[in-house]
């Protein structure tokens, strides 16, 4: 039996259900039983009758599936897979931020640790970071963590005064602009579609702003235009099977790699060999302590409620 195959004999016989974010490799993509973004994920993990989550992501995803699933298994192909983003937010330093700013309603992105979701008010994805900021009276300060740049954005369109915490994307900061410019100009009637955790001179010449499933279901909408898309390459193999006759092209990165995009090392740290080695030895297994779980899963609830 081929990789594949073994992988959804596993499955079946476990009894479980495997979660992938689009940033996954097609391959791990392609065994999945749902594709989606951090809010789409968050989503099924929380309604999933499986008594096993295998989450093809990274470390937080896994997590926050614990955290709504404290009595099923939760494994991770490999520990390594992290986040930049989230790595630039640690709990004890974010703490006396948030003790600096009293009285401050947290509002903290999903790309977080559950350290930092156990001190929130509210967590939100680039899905639904607008509608859970305009949650909030006007009256109420606001703090925003981690990301800088989605928060600049979020603050631009809401027009309410953030407090930001400094943490940014390694991958979603590494686009450059002249680059794409650049290839803008080859490529006449091309439209720019990016991602909030974009830098804002990404997002100021971008036709298209948007999360991840937002992202494709814009291009679905608009299947006849040509795009350069401004987020993890591994977004493509999805988008591409929703518009196949549609020209999608990876907006470049400032390296000289061998993709010319941007690319999560920590996303590609999965492999289908390490998906079936999961399934198989039930390992590594992702555990959240109580008291963590349960005050970070508040922030959660508030948001998988704010979104139905």
């Amino acid at each position: 039996m081929s990789l594949k195959e073994n992988i959804l004999r596993l499955k079946k016989e476990k009894n479980a259900v495997i979660l992938a974010h689009y940033y996954q490799t097609p391959e791990i993509q392609d065994v999945a039983d749902y594709v989606g973004d951090s809010l789409g994920l968050s989503q099924k993990a929380a309604e999933t009758n499986a008594d096993m989550i295998v989450f093809a992501g990274v470390h937080f995803m896994a997590e926050t599936a614990k955290i709504l699933n404290p009595n099923k298994m939760v494994v991770l192909p490999d520990l390594n897979a992290g986040c930049s983003l989230a790595d630039s937010c640690p709990p004890d330093a974010f703490k006396v931020f948030k003790e600096q700013h009293p009285n401050h309603k947290v509002i903290t992105y999903i790309n977080c640790s559950a350290e930092i979701k156990a001190m929130s008010d509210i967590v939100c994805t680039s899905s639904n970071a607008l509608k859970i900021v305009e949650s909030v009276p006007k009256e109420t300060p606001i703090i925003f963590a981690p990301d800088k740049n989605l928060g600049h954005y979020i603050s631009k369109v809401s027009g309410r005064d953030l407090v930001l915490w400094n943490g940014a994307c390694i991958v979603h900061e590494a686009f450059s602009i002249d680059k794409l410019l650049k290839l803008f100009q080859e490529n006449p009637g091309s439209k720019i579609i990016a991602h909030p955790e974009s830098e804002a001179h990404i997002l100021d010449v971008a036709n298209y702003i948007g999360s991840t499933a937002g992202m494709i279901n814009y291009v679905k909408a608009h299947p006849k235009e040509k795009y350069i898309v401004a987020t993890e390459a591994g977004i493509l193999h999805k988008m591409q099977q929703e518009v196949p006759n549609t020209l999608l092209i990876p907006a470049p990165a400032q390296e000289n790699n061998t993709c010319a995009c941007s690319e999560c090392a920590f996303m590609k740290v999965n492999t289908l060999q390490k998906l079936y080695d999961c399934l198989l030895n039930e390992s590594p297994k992702i555990e959240v302590p109580e008291t963590i779980r349960k005050q970070a899963l508040i922030p959660i609830e508030r948001m998988l409620e704010l979104s139905k």
